[in-house]
């Protein structure tokens, strides 16, 4: 796999799969964009590149979902939130620490579910957990 592939979530989840958090840069404003983007929101330029990234970062906000759909179910009671990468960017995502161990400014690192199957979304996921996990 190569950063030849245009900026869209399905490259995303191929770069996942390989166990690589990927995102884009602006290359004429220099804003970093995740999950990728082929236009700034910033600029509205289209000149972006693939950019890898740390993957570890701080929690800004969460939620426990403790009534899930049907497909995550089993998971519940889960935690989604948006996390602040080093880089910049802010990447939603699942959080899998016990929600008694949730609180803002967390750190944690992304970790990677190489999952697939016939159901959607088939491609490999992401997730973050605390960054003194193993």
């Amino acid at each position: 796999m190569n950063s030849e592939l245009p900026p869209s979530l399905e490259s995303f989840y191929q770069f996942c799969a390989q166990k690589r958090l990927m995102g884009t840069r602006c290359k004429s404003c220099g804003e970093i964009l995740a999950p990728p983007r082929s236009l700034c929101p910033k600029c509205g330029s289209t000149d972006v590149e693939w950019t890898e990234f740390k993957g570890t970062g701080k929690l800004l906000t969460y939620s426990v979902i403790h009534v899930a759909p049907s497909t995550f179910q089993s998971l519940a009671p889960y935690a989604v939130g948006i996390v602040l990468l080093t880089e910049g960017a802010r990447l939603p995502g699942m959080i899998r620490v016990t929600p008694e161990d949730l609180r803002i400014g967390l750190a944690l690192k992304v970790a990677f579910d190489l999952i697939t199957s016939e159901k959607w979304p088939s491609w490999a996921r992401y997730y973050f957990v605390r960054a003194d996990s193993p």
